[in-house]
């Protein structure tokens, strides 16, 4: 997608119910997207245009975020966001976290688990809930993605809304991890890619014992893996062992 092309979304985009500071983020963020980025976005006819969606993506760099929304308003969603709960006590974020409806999850305490309440309400009441179910950047050397956490499968199991899993690549060269500043010339190539949503149907009725939010993470991080590999076979060949 050439810079005109991506251009162009800006006034494709959904705005309601993005509220105000949210909306102001993406709207001051985007012309470094369309200057700086090569975006290829793909799959967007998996997430259903209206209804409860959970979209779960591979976690590379702080720049997935950016993408992942891109992705989803793309798709004519506008998502609401779980992150850590530390971005609602910066100045800027907070406004645009609190101002977005996103969720915040408190990592590493007992509090994380409280996040799936209001998750599971909004997507109950039809929002589109944008996850990262690593819950952290993949710690693989190469940079393929980790076990999952247990809260995407609580989320889906109990909401029983689709999960598409959408996996990313490049935002790791536009910033990688630890850096502050992004890397902004020579332009980078990001691949955002959707696939079907995971069949988790079978499990609904079941106990929401250990053993079926294993298998229900499992299947969705394997779905996701499936279109990582997809898009690194595509561009270099890598594919994984």
């Amino acid at each position: 997608m050439n810079s005109l092309q991506l251009a162009a979304w800006t006034w494709k985009m959904p705005r309601r119910g993005r509220g105000f500071w949210f909306s102001l983020v993406i709207d001051l963020l985007w012309p470094f997207v369309v200057l700086f980025v090569r975006l290829r976005v793909r799959g967007r006819h998996h997430v259903p245009g209206d209804g409860g969606v959970i979209l779960a993506f591979n976690h590379l760099s702080n720049a997935d975020s950016v993408a992942a929304v891109v992705f989803a308003l793309m798709s004519n969603r506008v998502p609401r966001v779980l992150a850590k709960a530390a971005l609602w006590r910066t100045p800027v974020f907070g406004w645009a976290m609190r101002s977005g409806g996103h969720i915040p999850v408190e990592r590493g305490t007992v509090k994380a688990s409280e996040a799936l309440r209001p998750a599971v309400e909004a997507l109950r009441a039809g929002e589109c809930v944008m996850v990262f179910p690593e819950g952290t950047f993949t710690d693989d050397p190469g940079n393929w993605p980790m076990k999952g956490k247990s809260g995407v499968a609580r989320m889906a199991l109990e909401s029983r809304v689709p999960v598409v899993p959408v996996a990313e690549w490049g935002t790791q060269d536009l910033l990688p991890r630890g850096a502050v500043l992004p890397r902004l010339l020579p332009r980078k190539r990001v691949e955002v890619v959707a696939g079907a949503p995971v069949d988790l149907s079978d499990l609904y009725d079941l106990e929401m014992t250990a053993e079926v939010l294993e298998e229900a993470t499992s299947r969705v991080m394997d779905a996701i893996t499936t279109m990582l590999s997809g898009i690194r076979s595509a561009r270099t060949g890598s594919q994984r062992a």
